[in-house]
């Protein structure tokens, strides 16, 4: 049911970047579930993970490993969340490593493991003595395709998306795979996303960039306001195009910014139109907000509201259900007067109150479309946000009810 999406299908390969896929029957069999990439000697990689405080074993491992060496290998499994799981998950993502690192000749130290899927049942650990040799096997720089499937969970389509641009003569290529349809919630959410470049970028920038991507990414998406045990963003930097950024400030820097913020928003926006159930594809804009937390706060106070979600899957523009959410996000010495409300063009509230020119009919309409924006100034400073989420169905209940089944 996924909302105005296309399957990305142009993969370009990135040079230093290898990816191997294979059906371990972690959960289920013949399905491609397990994903490993090889990234070539000197990448570099950086990533950002979870907030939950109950975070998965792979993730303390990621966190770990990531201070300690630089990445040859990134192994992922869906099926199997590995969270919930105590002391002996931490021991089954720990092995889950050496054995990757036995076969490929590395240290444990320099892989990192992801898991996706059901939490609090215990990592089967036999698919992986069957799916890391056949993943290696599979091994190919041409394989980005088949690992957007690999690592779906309740997702209906796989996401992905590439970018080629030119520095300095050179041919600069961005290829990234995402999953993620439900438990979606900013401070990343059920999600894992996984980019590479082939230029060159340092450490420190490197971790930098992927922070300031996330944030305006993959952190300004909501489906449901749930936050995953095991979300997880690995940006990675091969340096095999012969394009070096040495400076956060140089033009070569700004121009690939650029395009891995196109990539990072394409693969967060793909997770929301895939959503669990989704009918509509909103975007809810806030300006004139006096703060970044203020605008986020109601941006998510509203894209989190079950009345305001029903509301939009039923194609009922019932919009005092949105100005009741903007009146309890926390705003402080909130002047009413202020606000204005639109959906895309049309202005529903003016002033505080109901706009003189609104019919229902106008905003019936727009809800009855499956992509708009909910457009809420407050008049209370020059900050502007924007948060990308989804209506409420009957099928998210469904699909949620029989997660398990």
């Amino acid at each position: 049911m996924a909302v105005n999406f296309t399957v990305f299908e142009d993969f370009k390969a990135v040079k230093g970047v290898r990816v191997g896929i294979a059906k371990s029957a972690m959960r289920y069999k013949d399905r491609d579930d397990m994903v490993v990439f090889e990234l070539a000697e000197g990448s570099n990689t950086a990533g950002v993970f979870t907030n939950n405080a109950f975070c998965a074993a792979p993730v303390q491992i990621c966190r770990h490993h990531l201070e300690l060496a630089s990445p040859r290998y990134l192994l992922i499994n869906t099926g199997n969340a590995n969270a919930g799981t105590g002391p002996k998950g931490f021991k089954n993502a720990t092995a889950s490593c050496e054995l990757l690192a036995e076969k490929t000749g590395v240290t444990a130290e320099q892989i990192l493991p992801f898991s996706t899927g059901v939490i609090g049942e215990p990592l089967n650990m036999p698919a992986f003595d069957r799916g890391i040799p056949a993943a290696l096997a599979d091994l190919s720089e041409n394989n980005w395709a088949r690992a957007a499937k690999g690592i779906m969970t309740t997702d209906t389509l796989p996401k992905g998306c590439s970018r080629q641009i030119e520095i300095n003569g050179q041919t600069v290529t961005i290829t990234g795979i995402s999953k993620g349809a439900g438990m979606i919630m900013p401070n990343m959410a059920t999600m894992l996303g996984f980019i590479a470049t082939d230029a060159a970028i340092p450490q420190g920038l490197l971790q930098t960039w992927v922070r300031k991507l996330a944030d305006s990414s993959f952190n300004r998406i909501t489906i449901d306001g749930d936050t995953s045990t095991n979300d997880s963003c690995v940006l990675v930097a091969t340096g095999q195009s012969g394009v070096s950024i040495d400076h956060e400030v140089s033009a070569e820097a700004v121009t690939l910014f650029t395009a891995l913020e196109q990539v990072f928003r394409d693969l967060a926006q793909a997770i929301v139109r895939d959503g669990e159930g989704a009918t509509k594809f909103v975007t809810m804009e806030i300006s004139e907000a006096s703060s970044v937390k203020e605008a986020l706060d109601v941006a998510y106070t509203v894209a989190h509201s079950p009345l305001v979600k029903t509301a939009m899957f039923a194609s009922d523009a019932n919009w005092g259900r949105i100005l009741a959410a903007v009146g309890r996000s926390g705003v402080q010495d909130f002047d009413l007067s202020k606000v204005q409300i639109y959906l895309n063009d049309v202005q529903i509230v003016e002033d505080g109150g109901r706009c003189d020119s609104y019919t229902e009919e106008q905003g019936a309409a727009i809800f009855r479309m499956s992509e708009f924006t909910v457009r809420i100034v407050l008049g209370r400073g020059d900050v502007t946000e924007t948060v990308w989420t989804t209506d409420l169905s009957h099928e998210y209940v469904t699909i949620n009810a029989n997660y398990r089944s």
